[in-house]
């Protein structure tokens, strides 16, 4: 793990590649697996998991995680079990456009929470590379053309979309709050406990309504990988990367999200690639290059 976090931007692009093929898991298998299952088991399995990494040190760093306490419980509340939560019903009601439309503000939500709550600034450079790549993603989720986000219109899916939104834009500033002194481990363990505890009643209330899972080839496979790539290992990679170059500048590479997205589905689900996806994805790259270059001195 030591030799992973010496390179943070390797670790966030490959957490946008994880939760791009999660996006696409969940639009696969949404008539198979309901969305509060889907997360529940999710983070089940990142939960098993994670307990060998993390059951080492809780004794020794026990009284670092009860000190912070309130900390544990938000972050846990707001970044497991919200966040793919609200995306797995936004799935249910809204479009991919719409919805990786509205995914694609994180990086914006995020520098705003990071200057309201934290005070954090960015440089020109910083600026324009999420001007640059926002500009990508617009492209790619519109198709190129202008109608298209002109016609742009929230339904109930957008708004579930728009709190997994605000919560994980939450959630990334947050980090800056996180227990000091534990372990990366324990503390994604304690965060997946407060999580399936929130999950847990909403669960039940799933499966009271008669919402059950239809077990098959493809919707075990698709719990299986939500649990072990962007529930597990995103989520570590995710917390690394963050803590090595801040929220701001790390929230940017949410942008891979939707350029990760159009590679796999035209790998997976055979859909042809356009002109707008390639030029997208060249000004998504342009952007992270801007945000993360140093200035000159």
């Amino acid at each position: 793990m030591k030799r992973l976090t010496a390179n943070p931007y390797l670790l966030l692009t490959l957490t946008s590649l994880f939760w791009a093929g999660n996006m696409v898991m969940g639009r696969g298998i949404r008539a198979d697996v309901p969305p509060i299952a889907l997360a529940f088991w999710r983070w089940t399995i990142a939960l098993v998991l994670v307990l060998p990494f993390a059951l080492p040190h809780l004794r020794s760093q026990w009284p670092a995680l009860r000190k912070a306490w309130l900390s544990v419980i938000v972050l846990g509340i707001i970044g497991v079990g919200c966040y793919n939560t609200f995306a797995y019903l936004a799935l249910q009601h809204t479009t991919a456009t719409n919805a990786t439309l509205l995914n694609s503000f994180i990086p914006v939500a995020t520098i705003a929470l990071a200057f309201v709550l934290l005070g954090k600034r960015l440089t020109r450079l910083e600026a324009a590379g999420v001007v640059v790549s926002l500009a990508g993603v617009l492209i790619i989720v519109s198709r190129g053309e202008l109608d298209t986000l002109l016609g742009f219109s929230l339904n109930t899916g957008d708004l579930w979309m728009l709190g997994a939104v605000l919560t994980w834009g939450l959630y990334t500033v947050g980090l800056q709050w996180r227990p000091q002194g534990v372990d990366p481990m324990l503390m994604l363990a304690a965060f997946t406990v407060v999580g399936l505890m929130m999950l847990v009643p909403a669960y039940a209330w799933e499966l009271a309504g008669g919402r059950t899972i239809h077990p098959s080839f493809t919707a075990i496979g698709g719990i299986l990988y939500t649990g072990i790539f962007p529930g597990f290992l995103g989520y570590v990679f995710y917390n690394a990367g963050i803590a090595a170059v801040g929220p701001s500048r790390g929230s940017l590479f949410i942008h891979l999200m939707p350029v990760f997205g159009t590679l796999l589905a035209a790998l997976f689900l055979g859909e042809r690639p356009y002109w707008y996806h390639f030029v997208g994805i060249a000004l998504v790259f342009a952007g992270i290059m801007l945000t993360t270059r140093k200035p000159a001195h």
